[in-house]
């Protein structure tokens, strides 16, 4: 399946950045994203950080005990290393709990001083038209640094 690639918010400019924050979610598209980081950081020799968001439901603590998501990040890590080595990329991982992803995806590339956030996006259909998720629009809305869209063609 084709990948159509935006470049959305700031313009990135070649050779400026060393910073990259991949949030993923496992499947294709992450692992699209994650390839499209690997890429970008092997040409710029730049860091790359993976983070998956565990979404808790307000209704549960923070800490509460969620297997399914926990095996699915263990999946999301193995398969974005899967990808960064096939690059001799080394990449970090971070897992983290939050109640939203959005601001949790904002709140560390602020932190990890990144210059490019690569965000996968699938599309979703509203009344027949495509629309970007929630947390997409989050993060565009308040990244610190320009944000690359990953998302499949719109049909």
């Amino acid at each position: 399946m084709a990948t159509a690639v935006a470049q959305v918010r700031r313009p990135v400019k070649a050779g400026r950045y060393r910073r990259l924050l991949v949030p993923i979610a496992g499947g294709q598209e992450s692992a699209r994203a994650v390839e499209i980081a690997c890429s970008l950081a092997t040409e710029h020799s730049a860091e790359l950080m993976v983070v998956y968001v565990i979404e808790v439901p307000t209704l549960l603590p923070l800490d509460a005990r969620m297997d399914d998501d926990e095996v699915a990040a263990r999946a999301a890590f193995h398969q974005a290393e899967e990808i960064a080595d096939t690059f001799g990329v080394h990449l970090r991982g971070r897992k983290v709990r939050a109640r939203e992803a959005g601001p949790v995806i904002v709140e560390l590339a602020e932190e990890e001083g990144a210059e490019v956030v690569v965000l996968a996006a699938p599309r979703k259909r509203r009344h027949g038209r495509s629309r970007l998720g929630g947390t997409v629009r989050q993060v565009l809305a308040k990244a610190p640094c320009p944000v690359l869209i990953t998302a499949p063609p719109a049909v």
